[in-house]
């Protein structure tokens, strides 16, 4: 069945514009609250539902509407105010409520912003519940006989609840005395934690990216702008550095000379470690935009590998299916199931820093055995659906001239944006230059081919 609304990670776009507006929030808490108050897990009892939210200006519009919306239909309100999105998993979970919403976009701009769901046990929401909810969404609101309206309620303890969360999954006799980490917290919902957690657990901290005023929430600062971090690191001569994005479930790294590491790098890090240690239980898994050197490395280490579909959903899902905890996207979603029930940036680093710690290394040696291959990805802006324009001759002809000259020591991919109108053009291989020049040509046939049709 295909979605009206939800597309990989809830409901996105701009504020302002449909869906995204007061009036369609409301009726979206309203028709999951609908959907919630009918679930048989409530076995009477009135539903409760955890809201938190980035540090974007709109969020305080969208929570009150959502808010609303909720009540209205008869759920309990849980107000965490500025939280992580794996605050919100983690909070639903520990207060055993019925589901938690976040209110963010992510790492997209302070113009845009989202609604996406957690089960009460903490994972996104399954598709026959997303699925029920947009079918109630047809559906005019009739709300709730006065005696019969929900609550809200504010969470005084809630950042103080996940910091020391977050501090438990990291080993108890272990601490990061000696070490000084540039933070980086995109400012975005993390600005009030992170530094905390990292500090608490005895590591000097540098806070860069922690001063929201609602509209500078991943600008210049973060996992997807990581050069401040770069620059600080090396100013401050720190050990490392460590950047989140705007709603904190994504990480890149930093060594001491200031060169990144994404998610592939630092999967394979904690992946290593852990079958050092013996803890390594079944394999990871990857999506179609893992660097091809990553599976490469997984098969010399005897590790099994796996690829899902791009969006941590689709890993979530393999994770469950196969029985294994780690996976992860190359974009810095990074899952330790046995700590988290979804990927946590904080957490990750967290897992990263128990590596380095426990092998006596620096960032740049625990990751020097994964070389990575050149990988060149370019997005090209396209009108209507992205997924037909992969049907066009000219594209797939492009695509196949590539694929020959890579000849069997690369990979071409092309998929289509989850949250955006783009058409993503990915190229991997040996060969840097031909590399580049496969991507842009290929990435040129789209943009021709799109603008004749």
């Amino acid at each position: 069945m295909s979605r009206k609304y939800f597309g990989t990670d809830g409901v996105r776009g701009k504020v302002g514009e449909y869906p995204i507006t007061p009036q369609f929030v409301m009726h979206l808490g309203y028709a999951a609250g609908k959907v919630l108050a009918g679930a048989e897990h409530t076995r009477g009892e009135r539903p409760a539902v955890l809201i938190g939210k980035d540090t974007r200006i709109s969020g305080y519009m969208l929570e009150s509407a959502l808010e609303a919306g909720l009540i209205a239909a008869g759920i309990d309100v849980y107000l965490a105010g500025p939280v992580p999105t794996p605050a919100v998993a983690y909070l639903t979970r520990a207060l055993r409520l019925q589901a938690g919403v976040v209110i963010s976009a992510s790492h997209n701009p302070f113009e845009d912003n989202g609604i996406k769901f957690f089960s009460g046990n903490g994972t996104k929401l399954p598709d026959e519940t997303e699925h029920a909810i947009e079918s109630e969404l047809d559906n005019p609101m009739q709300t709730n006989a006065s005696e019969n309206l929900g609550k809200a309620k504010r969470i005084d303890d809630a950042v103080g609840r996940y910091i020391e969360f977050c501090k438990s999954t990291f080993p108890c006799d272990m601490n990061l005395r000696d070490m000084k980490i540039v933070v980086d917290s995109a400012h975005g919902a993390t600005y009030h934690i992170a530094r905390h957690v990292f500090h608490e657990l005895g590591a000097d901290v540098v806070a860069i990216g922690a001063e929201p005023n609602g509209k500078n929430i991943n600008d210049g600062y973060g996992a997807t702008k990581p050069q401040n971090l770069q620059k600080a690191v090396v100013e401050h001569k720190a050990d490392l550095g460590i950047a989140l994005d705007g709603d904190g479930d994504r990480l890149v790294m930093v060594d001491a000379a200031g060169k990144l590491y994404d998610g592939d790098q630092l999967i394979y890090v904690i992946a290593k470690h852990r079958q050092a240690q013996g803890r390594m239980q079944g394999g990871v898994v990857g999506t179609l935009m893992t660097n091809l050197a990553f599976e490469h490395a997984m098969q010399k280490l005897g590790i099994p590998f796996s690829r899902a579909k791009v969006g941590d959903r689709y890993v979530m899902e393999q994770l469950l299916e196969k029985g294994w905890q780690i996976g992860g996207e190359n974009s810095g979603h990074v899952i330790c199931l046995d700590k988290h029930s979804t990927g946590d940036g904080i957490v990750s680093a967290l897992q990263v820093l128990h590596a380095l710690r426990a092998s006596g290394q620096g960032l740049a040696e625990a990751a020097a055995d994964l070389r990575m291959y050149p990988q060149v990805l370019v997005n090209v802006k396209v009108t209507g659906k992205a997924a037909a324009l992969l049907e066009l001759q000219a594209v797939k002809d492009a695509v196949a001239e590539a694929e020959r000259e890579l000849d069997g020591k690369g990979r071409v991919l092309l998929r289509p944006s989850g949250t955006e109108p783009l058409l993503r053009v990915m190229v991997e291989g040996e060969d840097g230059p031909l590399v580049e020049q496969s991507a842009q040509r290929i990435a040129e046939a789209v943009r021709v081919a799109a603008s004749a049709n």
